[in-house]
């Protein structure tokens, strides 16, 4: 994964800050008196190098994966559920594609590890699969290293291959929020009795078998993990989990911000991050997931969501929400008028 991480640069410039600022200052409202949009537009400014950055086209990307997991019988669905709402996806029917475009977000879905033997060709469908699912990570690694590199390269790859100036990512998997609970359980050291949650819905004896079963893969697996961000993706994630990573890779190799979505993605940038800090400065942080644990992760990063809409659908749709949000701070900061355009004095 080096290759795809080398170009990462931190983002923080004193005399771009200082100009940022100024601007920011000089439009017609009190200082400050925009709250968050001021931090999101001066980060955004930062993260592409120019006080004069806009926001001019939006990508998101969806991508779709199986979980061997899903053979323990710890989830409400089937993993046939999962190439159903890849076609509802593309044909515009889910919550993402709705959102995207009443937005003017441009929506793709990608299939890189559903357990099928392929989908028809679509439009807004991109067809990357890497295997049909993951292997079952209670009896041995979900990928091989190849596999995972593999994943992470086609997110890497479709961020660095698009022309948009902000780019979203979200998830589609029956089994993934199994996978993302494991990832938090190994990278931040906790017990899977407080990172597994329902995912798509599993309550009751359901909820307590889906614990148990992550509790002893994670207990297997810290017994041989090499305790490296990329041993720990191939060991308990998921293909779509990897391909987010990569994108936020790309994203950062192309200074350009990434929007994280939820619970899962969140799991994503958490490998990301533990892979190559600096790929931190290009993320947005969507919302805070009513997953289980997601808000115990952003609180342990030390990250402050943009929104709490006690969401847990995933698919993007969370980052959907918030590129809008994203997009307004940056139109305040390029069209609003200044007092010094507009001749206004500053001070009694």
């Amino acid at each position: 994964m080096k290759d795809f991480i080398s170009s990462i640069i931190a983002t923080h410039n004193q005399p771009l800050q200082t100009q940022i600022q100024a601007h920011l200052d000089d439009l017609i409202k009190p200082p400050g008196s925009l709250g968050r949009l001021e931090e999101i537009a001066m980060r955004y400014c930062h993260c592409r190098g120019s006080a004069k950055a806009a926001i001019k086209r939006m990508q998101l990307f969806t991508f779709a994966g199986d979980h061997g997991i899903t053979q323990e019988k710890i989830t409400p669905y089937p993993s046939e559920v999962t190439p159903q709402m890849v076609m509802g996806m593309a044909a515009g029917h889910a919550a993402v594609s709705v959102m995207c475009r009443a937005a003017g977000i441009d929506y793709t879905v990608v299939d890189v590890g559903v357990a099928n033997k392929g989908f028809p060709e679509m439009q807004g469908l991109l067809q990357r699969k890497v295997a049909a699912g993951t292997r079952n990570f209670a009896h041995g690694a979900a990928m091989t290293a190849e596999e995972c590199a593999r994943a992470v390269k086609i997110g890497f790859d479709l961020v660095s291959g698009s022309n948009a100036d902000l780019i979203g990512v979200g998830e589609m998997g029956i089994g993934n929020s199994a996978s993302a609970s494991a990832l938090y359980s190994l990278l931040l050291d906790c017990d899977p009795e407080i990172t597994v949650g329902p995912g798509t819905g599993s309550a009751g004896s359901l909820l307590e078998k889906k614990k148990r079963v992550i509790a002893d893969a994670v207990r297997m697996h810290r017994a041989a993990w090499d305790r490296s961000p990329a041993d720990a993706l191939c060991r308990v994630g998921g293909f779509e989990i990897a391909a987010m990573a990569g994108a936020m890779f790309g994203g950062g190799a192309k200074r350009v911000p990434v929007v994280v979505d939820g619970f899962i993605a969140g799991a994503a940038a958490l490998v990301a991050m533990r892979i190559e800090p600096r790929v931190r400065d290009y993320l947005y942080f969507a919302h805070a997931s009513a997953e289980t644990f997601h808000a115990g992760f952003l609180q342990a990063e030390g990250i402050r969501p943009l929104l709490a809409l006690d969401m847990r659908l995933g698919e993007g749709t969370g980052s959907a929400l918030a590129m809008q949000i994203i997009r307004q701070a940056m139109e305040c900061y390029h069209k609003m008028a200044t007092f010094s355009s507009a001749g206004i004095s500053k001070s009694i």
